[in-house]
C-alpha cells in the first residue's frame, strides 16, 4: 500500500492511499514482501468506529493496536444453556467483555444455537411460534436473558448465522427450518430485545450468497425480507432488523457487488437499512505454521497482507457501514472447522503480515465520511472523502504492472506504503503518477478462472 500525502495550495493536506497490489478478483502481487520488516504506523488518538476485528478478545492489547473499534462475541446457545434454562455459562467471561469494553471497543453479540433441550420435533426452537411473552416460547427466553444480562454493554445483536448455508451435510450448516420458520426467529428476536432493552439494535442474519449463486437459487435475503414484509406489523416494528449483515470472503471485485446487490433486495420492498460486512478475510494457503495443500484460493501471506486496505475500501465504497476481519488469532480447535487460518495472529501469538497492513489501513483511512468507486478496470480506484483530507485508494487489477496517475493538488506528496514505509514524492505535469505492481491470476483448487468465470472464485466463509 502507499499513501500520498498533498499539501493543498489552499489549506488543508490532502492523502492519496495507493494500494500496490492486484485486486484478489485476481490475487494480489506482493511476493516479493513475504517478510516486511515494517516501519512504526503512527496508530490515530481513538481506533475508527467503522473497522473491527472478530474475536478481538483473544488478544485486546494487539486488537488496539491494530485498529478494531469493534468486535463480535458468540452466545451459542448450546453453550451458554447446555442443560437448562437455568444455567449462563458463556464461552467468553464477564471479564474479557469488561476488558474489551475497557480498551474502547463496541460488542456485537451474536445469537445462535439451539441445545437438545430445547429442540422440537422439527428441529426447531420448543414453543417458536408462540406469542414473545409465552414462558413456553423457549427461543424468546434465550434472547431475554442474553439481551437483559449485557444491557449497557452489548447492545447490538445479531440473529443466527449464514442460515443460506442449505446443505445439511456442510459443516456451515447451522438451520434445519424453512424460510418462513427463520422469520419467526427473527421476529421473535427483535420483538424480544427492543421490549427487554429499548436502545438495541437487531441485525439479520449474515448471508453468504455465494451458497444460492453457484446453485442458481433465489436470494436467501430476499426470500427473507419477503416472508418479514408480509407480516401485517412489519412497519409497525421497524421489518423486524435494523441492520443487514454480510459474510465475504477473497475478492473485493465480488464483495462491492455482493454488497450492491443485498442493498438492491432492500430497496426493491421499499426497506433501507445500514449493511455491515462482519466478515471479511483473504486467508493463506502458505503458511509456515499451517500450511493448506487443498485451499479454496491460493493466497499467500503477502496477498493476504495486501486484501485488508483493499477490502476496507472496497467495503466503505460499496456502502457497508462497518467492516470486520475475521478473525483476531488461530485458535486450537480452528483447524476442525476452517480449512484456512484466518487468524491475524499465529496460534503461538506472531503476527501475519496482514496484522501490520491492516494497522496501516486503518490508520490512514479513518475518519472517512463518504466513498466511491472512480475506476474499475486495469486500475482500480476509490475515493475517501475524509474529514480534514481524501484518501484515494489505487491497485492493480491485472497480471501486468500498471501505471496510474492522480490529479495533483498540491506540491508535494508523502508516500507510505503497504507496511508502512514512507516518501516524498512531486508530481509531473501536474499529476502524480505511481507504478503499480502486478501479479498472478485467481486460482482455485488449482484451476485458473478469470472473466465472467472469476464469479465462482469466491464462496462465503467463517
Amino acid at each position: 500500500m502507499v499513501v500520498v500525502s498533498i499539501i493543498s495550495p489552499m489549506k488543508n493536506w490532502h492523502k492519496i492511499v495507493v494500494l500496490l497490489f492486484m485486486s484478489l478478483w485476481w490475487p494480489a502481487a506482493v511476493a516479493a514482501q513475504e517478510t516486511p520488516t515494517p516501519t512504526p504506523t503512527p496508530a490515530p488518538p481513538t481506533a475508527d468506529w467503522r473497522f473491527g476485528v472478530v474475536e478481538s478478545y483473544e488478544a485486546p492489547v494487539d486488537a488496539t493496536e491494530v485498529g478494531a473499534a469493534w468486535t463480535r462475541i458468540r452466545f451459542q446457545w448450546a453453550e451458554v444453556q447446555p442443560n437448562g434454562p437455568e444455567e449462563w455459562n458463556p464461552k467468553v467471561s464477564d471479564g474479557r467483555i469488561e476488558r474489551e469494553l475497557t480498551q474502547g471497543r463496541d460488542i456485537v453479540g451474536l445469537l445462535i444455537g439451539l441445545p437438545e433441550w430445547a429442540r422440537d420435533e422439527n428441529g426447531l426452537p420448543l414453543g417458536l411460534y408462540l406469542p414473545p411473552d409465552d414462558p413456553q416460547n423457549l427461543w424468546a427466553g434465550f434472547v431475554r436473558e442474553a439481551v437483559g444480562r449485557y444491557e449497557g454493554r452489548i447492545d447490538q445483536w445479531i440473529i443466527w448465522n449464514e442460515p443460506d448455508i442449505w446443505d445439511k451435510n456442510t459443516p456451515g450448516h447451522t438451520w434445519d427450518g424453512t424460510v418462513a420458520d427463520f422469520a419467526q426467529l427473527q421476529k421473535t428476536a427483535y420483538m424480544v430485545a427492543r421490549a427487554t432493552n429499548p436502545n438495541a439494535s437487531v441485525h439479520l442474519a449474515a448471508f453468504t450468497y455465494f451458497w444460492d449463486a453457484q446453485y442458481g437459487r433465489p436470494q436467501y435475503m430476499g426470500l427473507l425480507l419477503d416472508e418479514l414484509a408480509a407480516d401485517p406489523q412489519a412497519e409497525a416494528y421497524n421489518y423486524y432488523f435494523d441492520v443487514a449483515t454480510a459474510h465475504l470472503y477473497f475478492q473485493p471485485d465480488m464483495i462491492y457487488n455482493v454488497l450492491g446487490e443485498f442493498r438492491l433486495l432492500m430497496s426493491e420492498r421499499g426497506i433501507e437499512k445500514p449493511i455491515w460486512l462482519v466478515e471479511t478475510n483473504a486467508p493463506p494457503h502458505d503458511d509456515s505454521t499451517w500450511p493448506v495443500p487443498n485451499y479454496t484460493f491460493r493466497v499467500s501471506t503477502g496477498e493476504q497482507a495486501a486484501f485488508m486496505p483493499q477490502v476496507l475500501a472496497v467495503a466503505l465504497a460499496a456502502g457497508a457501514e462497518r467492516v470486520a476481519i475475521y478473525k483476531m488469532k488461530d485458535l486450537e480447535g480452528d483447524r476442525a472447522a476452517n480449512p484456512e487460518p484466518f487468524g491475524l495472529l499465529r496460534g503461538d501469538n506472531s503476527r501475519r503480515p496482514a496484522f501490520n497492513a491492516l494497522k496501516v489501513a486503518t490508520r490512514y483511512m479513518a475518519e472517512t465520511q463518504t466513498a466511491v468507486r472512480l475506476r474499475w478496470d486495469a486500475v482500480g480506484i476509490i475515493q475517501l472523502n475524509q474529514i480534514e483530507q481524501t484518501t484515494t485508494v489505487l491497485f492493480s487489477r491485472l497480471p501486468a504492472p500498471q501505471m496510474a496517475e492522480v490529479v495533483a493538488t498540491g506540491e508535494t506528496a508523502v508516500v507510505v506504503d503497504l507496511w508502512g514505509n514512507r516518501r516524498t514524492v512531486r508530481p509531473e505535469n501536474g499529476v502524480f503518477v505511481v507504478e503499480l505492481a502486478g501479479g498472478g491470476v485467481c486460482k482455485r483448487r488449482g484451476l485458473l478462472h478469470g472473466g465472467g468465470a472469476a464469479r465462482v472464485c469466491g464462496a462465503g466463509g467463517g
